[in-house]
């Protein structure tokens, strides 16, 4: 049986470090699938690009493509420039069937990979009660994104840690060194910052600035090619193939 190809769209960096985690990700996923044909492309500053890889797979006559954000959110690139791109690949590539898939986030297994990276950073289970969480992600002009960032926040401060608060790092405020001060002026004995973004670069380069600046104690890593988040692209990944054979059973 022929299954889709799965091509993870990140938004690309001048950064080598994004790359080479993009990279580390995605052979973690075909690790935990053998068989399942996984290609990266990225939307702006790395090769190969989304028009590139979709065209190399339909000269090499891949029948069908789902195409994954490698987001966070639902803000303006999986709104308005993946689908954009995609428009015009299955214009010029007729005979190539592209899906797209949802973004990963909201998503429990997100929040497993955040909290991998904090007790990989000095956290343990008993701090939660004494530690303030900041969550800090890269930042949006998108309502619907902020909103979302603002209840994982609350979804995380149900789980024992004695006060979490968003910051972003771009487009919104509050900043992430901003949060470390007024959690410190609340009287929060402990400070961990968790970075809510995949890999590095110039955003998370800031959030660690931040974090540095106001004397967090705790500075997590992102989340990089955590396992957690090799599964949620395969969970994304069947969901969009799931969703398309509904659509068949239901038009037959």
């Amino acid at each position: 049986m022929s299954f889709p190809v799965l091509l993870v769209i990140a938004h690309g960096s001048r950064d080598p470090r994004h790359a080479a985690t993009v990279h580390a990700l995605t052979s973690r996923v075909r690790a935990q699938r053998p068989g399942l044909r996984v290609e990266t492309a990225f939307l702006d500053f790395n090769a190969p690009s989304v028009p590139r890889v979709l065209e190399r797979l339909a000269a090499e006559g891949a029948p069908e493509v789902v195409a994954l954000p490698l987001l966070l959110t639902r803000a303006f690139h999986a709104k308005s420039d993946i689908p954009a791109v995609l428009r015009e690949a299955r214009a010029a590539l007729p005979r190539l069937r592209v899906r797209q898939a949802e973004v990963l986030g909201p998503s429990p297994l997100l929040n497993a990979a955040l909290e991998r990276r904090l007790y990989e950073a000095g956290v343990r289970p008993g701090d939660r009660s004494s530690t303030g969480l900041v969550l800090a992600s890269a930042g949006s002009s998108d309502p619907e994104a902020i909103a979302v960032i603002a209840e994982i926040a609350r979804e995380l401060r149900h789980t024992g840690w004695c006060s979490v608060r968003p910051a972003f790092a771009s487009a919104s405020l509050p900043r992430t060194e901003d949060v470390v001060r007024a959690l410190r002026a609340e009287g929060v004995r402990r400070v961990a910052v968790a970075p809510y973004v995949i890999a590095p670069g110039r955003l998370p380069d800031r959030i660690a600035a931040g974090a540095a600046e106001a004397g967090a104690d705790v500075l997590a890593w992102v989340l990089g090619p955590a396992p957690e988040l090799a599964r949620l692209l395969l969970d994304r990944y069947d969901e969009a193939n799931a969703t398309a054979a509904r659509r068949v059973a239901v038009s037959a």
